[in-house]
């Protein structure tokens, strides 16, 4: 059970990898919510979904370029957001990137550059983006120009900062 999170809360939502079964439902969430489904299916392998008694609630995303990463397709239901969900599935990534090694993330946002913040994520230029992450899907015209471009460090690259 993650902390912080009722036993009871725990049963209803629960956090966990997604298979493929649940693409088709994701991709669904994403188009409702007017967000980029490029890359997805070729990424979907490393994708967190929030399971609502088996019914999609939220999902992220994590693409990865060796040490590096984009987090990417973060989405919740309309029906639950502001429920926490959204917090859930970000700080289950965040652990995620660290086991994988990660020691950076990126991502690209039009609608929540204020909400990342709370994660640790600041603003960056795309000039500063490797190579390997501009190359995605997501940096390719799956997000446009004007998007913002955040990161954070992860890992032993974040403690070594500070």
């Amino acid at each position: 059970m993650l902390p912080g999170v009722s036993a009871a809360a725990e049963g209803m939502m629960r956090i966990r990898n997604a298979t493929n079964a649940d693409l088709p439902a994701v991709e669904k969430l994403l188009s409702a919510s007017d967000l980029p489904i490029d890359g997805v299916r070729d990424n979907f392998s490393s994708f967190l979904v929030a399971d609502n008694d088996g019914k999609i609630a939220g999902a992220v995303g994590l693409e990865q370029f060796g040490t590096v990463a984009l987090l990417r397709s973060a989405v919740v239901s309309p029906e639950h957001r502001g429920s926490g969900i959204g917090r859930r599935l970000v700080e289950r990534l965040l652990q995620g990137a660290e086991v994988a090694g990660i020691e950076e993330l990126y991502l690209l946002t039009t609608t929540a550059e204020k909400y990342f913040p709370r994660f640790g994520f600041t603003h960056t230029t795309r000039s500063a983006v490797p190579d390997a992450v501009k190359a995605s899907a997501e940096f390719n015209g799956a997000c446009p120009d004007t998007a913002a471009v955040m990161t954070r460090r992860v890992g032993a690259a974040a403690r070594a900062r500070t």
